[in-house]
């Protein structure tokens, strides 16, 4: 029995964890976690054991341990909690590479056989996965999947906080829509009518004309009623804002930034990777600079795409492209493509104008590569106080919502840039997944919010 839960042991041993085991070839040492699965051969335990940072092999002997050890491990139940004595030794053939000769067990509880774990390593269809979510994390793809996540965003942080950028969280409860508001969740505040945050755009290019370079980064929510596999009604979202940046500043950021975060995930994540079965090397090569095509070329290759029988209808013009059209563009790439200056009659109210064309805005969707679609939706944004007006007003947007927003053009408005990224879409396309109710903890879709 350990003395704590942390620290060392009565016998000396440290605790350490599974992630760090290589570092103690030879030593004794002691791991806190659960066991994940048993075989028996003979007169020999293999247990593995899972702490959270990976799993490990145990190995018993009935001659090498006391008889109430061996006897412990092999009454063990799958996910009972155990803390774990024994010595680290090196086996090539190991996952990991590593094994665990056990020297002794406490079982902190044992998981009654009469009801046991519900999810066993037979098949379980998705949505009895989905039902015991709170359990299915536990499994080495999932726990994998997580602290895929899990770096991917801190890669997304380190890479604006390594350059110059000032985390604003805006906040969640606003009293207007930034994308329309037909996908918006409605919250009675104290009586008035206020709204689940689409995006903190509209506030953190308040904060970027106080601070130059800002990012937020927070929960956001889209109530649209789709069911494809890259909606959630509730994701995470990272956005950068820039004052005194122009639309080619904004691409380079983009590339440069997501380019950071991949190979983070590539160096940092590789056996996680490996877990889930991800092609490496379809990874390996997203780095800066990303292939670029404007709307009118990327509609002239859908309709050639069309004419040649690789998609079933024809793309008219001047619609934003829907998932098979995203899905076939980046399809065509082996890293990242920014489909830049669409027309301006499909897109936000806040977008500034080509000069060149004012029938193009000033804006850009990066698409991710193996058919993924669109993973950041960015622009320059309208710096006009009058043209803004105009805009909201054509919009139908009640005015004196955005009257506050306005004050940024009033007041010193300079050219910015931003855009949006949703970590989810980035965690579905880096783990090769086909849907994004894998990307994060508990997903939240059209019909699911529980558990």
């Amino acid at each position: 029995m350990t003395e704590s839960l942390h620290g060392v042991t009565g016998s000396g041993a440290p605790v350490v964890t599974i992630a760090e085991i290589g570092r103690h070839e030879g030593e004794t040492v002691v791991l806190q976690g659960w066991l994940y699965n048993l075989r028996e051969s003979g007169k020999l335990l293999f247990p593995i054991f899972r702490d959270g940072t990976g799993t490990i092999q145990g190995v018993a002997h009935k001659a090498g341990v006391a008889p109430e050890v061996f006897d412990a491990l092999k009454s063990l139940t799958q996910e009972s909690s155990v803390v774990v004595t024994g010595k680290v030794r090196t086996d090539k053939r190991a996952q990991g590479g590593y094994e665990l000769d056990v020297e002794q067990v406490s079982v902190v509880q044992r998981i009654d056989e009469a009801a046991p774990y519900p999810i066993t390593p037979k098949e379980h269809g998705v949505e009895f996965l989905m039902e015991h979510r709170h359990l299915w994390v536990r499994s080495l793809r999932q726990a994998a999947i997580l602290r895929i996540r899990a770096e991917i965003m801190r890669a997304a942080q380190e890479y604006f906080d390594s350059n110059g950028f000032v985390r604003t969280d805006p906040p969640i409860l606003t009293p207007a829509a930034c994308e329309g508001t037909s996908t918006l969740f409605p919250v009675d505040y104290f009586g008035d009518e206020a709204f689940l945050t689409q995006s903190g755009q509209l506030y953190i290019e308040a904060t970027a004309l106080a601070l130059g370079k800002v990012y937020s980064f927070g929960p956001t929510f889209r109530a649209e009623k789709s069911k494809t596999r890259r909606h959630l009604t509730e994701f995470w979202m990272i956005e950068p804002e820039v004052a005194y940046c122009d639309l080619d500043g904004l691409l380079e950021l983009a590339e440069n930034f997501l380019a950071h975060i991949v190979q983070s995930v590539v160096r940092r994540r590789a056996a996680d990777l490996e877990t889930i079965g991800r092609d490496i090397s379809k990874l390996r090569v997203i780095e800066a600079p990303f292939p670029r095509l404007s709307y009118d070329r990327a509609v002239e290759m859908l309709n050639q795409a069309y004419r040649d029988g690789h998609l079933e209808n024809a793309f008219e013009y001047g619609n934003d492209f829907g998932s098979p059209d995203e899905t076939w563009l980046s399809s065509q790439f082996d890293r990242p493509v920014m489909v830049h200056r669409y027309p301006a009659d499909v897109k936000a109210f806040y977008m500034q104008p080509d000069p060149d064309n004012p029938r193009y805005a000033l804006c850009v969707d990066v698409l991710a590569p193996e058919g993924y679609g669109e993973i950041i939706g960015g622009s320059q944004r309208v710096d006009s106080y009058e043209l803004l007006k105009s805009r909201i007003e054509a919009h139908k947007l009640p005015l004196e919502a955005f009257e506050w927003y306005l004050d940024l053009r009033r007041y010193g408005s300079v050219p910015h840039s931003g855009f949006g990224m949703g970590i989810e879409r980035v965690v579905a396309w880096v783990c090769g997944l086909e849907h994004v109710r894998e990307t994060i903890p508990f997903a939240r879709t059209l019909n699911r919010i529980f558990p």
